[in-house]
Parts: structure tokens; C-alpha cells; sequence
């Protein structure tokens, strides 16, 4: 392949698809790293335990990128109007990821929200045939 000849928006492309796949493989790491993290003296068992108590009865409510309000959008870490904007204006999103391949939002702002957001995809009402 003659790298002179590929065009900027083959370049931007070719970007967005490897960042796309670091996004993945550092995901991929940081949980494995999370499982080896808990101390070797503790049982397995206390481990996972002891990672529970941490929020005893509570559940972490994520934010639908697809869904959410602005202001909703807003309440995310390193989201102000501008990065809410492009958000929304950038739906809908298969996946969370899709926010940093896409350059939706810094590769960095959507490492430190990517556990409190989902992208649910609206399925199409089922027709009576």
C-alpha cells in the first residue's frame, strides 16, 4: 500500500478504526488487571466480598447515551454543554465506545465515564401480521 496516496479522510478513518481497537484492547486490560488487583492474603472469596460492601444496597444508575436529557448528559464527568451537544447530536450509538472512536468526546473524558454509561438501542415495535 503507497502511503502517499491515501487521502486525509482515509488517514482520519484509519485513526478512528485504531483507536477503536486500543479503546478495546485497554478495556480488555484494565479488567484483568481489576481481577488481579484484590490482595494476595485474602481468600478469593473475601476478595469479592470485601468489593460488594462497598456499596451495600446500591445500584449504579448509568445514563442512556441514546436516552438522556442534557442535563442528564451534564452530570457525567468531564461533560459540559458543548460535549452534551455532540452527544446528542451524534445519535444514536451502538455502543459507549462509539463516544471516543468516534471523537465524540476526548479518548480520556470517556475512560473516566465509561462505567456510568450505557448505549440501549431501541428496538422497533413488533407489527400484528
Amino acid at each position: 500500500m503507497n502511503l502517499a496516496r491515501i487521502s486525509s479522510a482515509q488517514h482520519r478513518a484509519i485513526g478512528r478504526v485504531l483507536t477503536g481497537l486500543a479503546l478495546m484492547a485497554w478495556a480488555g486490560l484494565s479488567c484483568a488487571a481489576g481481577s488481579a488487583s484484590a490482595p494476595a492474603s485474602a481468600p478469593a472469596g473475601q476478595a469479592s466480598a470485601a468489593s460488594n460492601k462497598a456499596t451495600p444496597g446500591k445500584s449504579v444508575k448509568r445514563v442512556d447515551i441514546n436516552s438522556a436529557s442534557r442535563a442528564e448528559l451534564k452530570t457525567l464527568p468531564g461533560i459540559g454543554d458543548a460535549e452534551a451537544g455532540r452527544i446528542i447530536a451524534g445519535r444514536p450509538y451502538l455502543s459507549k465506545a462509539d463516544l471516543a472512536s468516534k471523537n465524540v468526546i476526548p479518548t480520556g473524558t470517556y475512560l473516566s465515564l465509561k462505567n456510568q454509561v450505557i448505549a440501549i438501542q431501541k428496538t422497533p415495535p413488533k407489527s400484528k401480521a
